[in-house]
């Protein structure tokens, strides 16, 4: 936070008209002091060198230099990280920004309560001094479409996947959200000491099976802790034997 605790806040897009409302919409919100703005990556990567500001607000369809690699410009550099929070009018980036740690992804018209709400954000972060999580080759948190914004899933609070045709199900007990994102492509992005595939449209965390177990007809399932029975495909029955210290056969 910088002087009078307010977040020193730079706002980049392209569209002049975008820039223009955000500026009044950052007017009324006392936490944001607006030292800036920027219409393409290029300028607002020169500006951030040399303002160092809190907080970003970031459109990521830009030309030449995109919101995307703006972020991962600063973080290649080093030091302190701004908060960023990326400002679209697709939701389609928010795959992309899966490895970024934005605090928060908001999809235009930006409504002032939902500005509100992610600034909240950055300064609970900010007063709590969370540090930033440690990078590895795994998806730590997905963005969701949800209603009219994108909201931020841990991936750890997941207990099953279903895939819905061109859509999967990310259950997480009591709601369940829709992504569009091939099964394979995130499998891949999962943690295979936290998740497991069981079927060619099922995930599931491992800390939800309670046991394996067969038919008369040798078809092998995993009973969950909620006493659902899920089948294992036989693609992926040695894994499941792995998983529960028995050899594959």
């Amino acid at each position: 936070m910088t002087e009078a605790g307010t977040l020193s806040t730079l706002i980049v897009d392209d569209e002049p008209l975008a820039v223009e409302r955000m500026q009044l919409m950052c007017a009324s919100q006392p936490a944001i002091r607006l030292i800036g703005t920027a219409n393409d990556g290029g300028t607002a990567l020169r500006l951030i060198g040399a303002l160092s500001p809190d907080l970003i607000l970031l459109d990521i369809a830009m030309p030449e230099v995109d919101g995307i690699e703006v972020a991962n410009q600063i973080a290649a550099r080093g030091g302190a990280m701004p908060a960023i929070i990326f400002v679209t009018a697709f939701d389609r980036f928010a795959i992309e920004a899966f490895d970024l740690e934005a605090v928060d992804y908001l999809l235009k018209p930006v409504s002032s309560d939902r500005l509100a709400r992610a600034v909240e954000r950055v300064v609970e972060r900010r007063s709590a001094k969370v540090p930033l999580p440690v990078k590895n080759d795994y998806t730590q948190e997905f963005w969701v479409p949800y209603r009219s914004e994108l909201i931020r899933i841990a991936a750890s609070d997941i207990e099953r996947i279903d895939a819905e045709r061109d859509y999967m199900r990310l259950n997480l007990g009591t709601r369940s959200y829709l992504l569009h994102q091939t099964i394979g492509a995130l499998e891949a992005r999962l943690d295979p000491t936290q998740f497991i595939r069981l079927h060619r449209s099922v995930i599931v965390r491992r800390d939800r099976i309670k046991a394996l177990g067969h038919d008369r007809g040798g078809a092998w399932y995993a009973e969950l802790v909620d006493g659902e029975q899920v089948r294992i495909g036989r693609t992926y029955l040695a894994n499941a034997k792995l998983m529960a210290g028995r050899a594959p056969g």
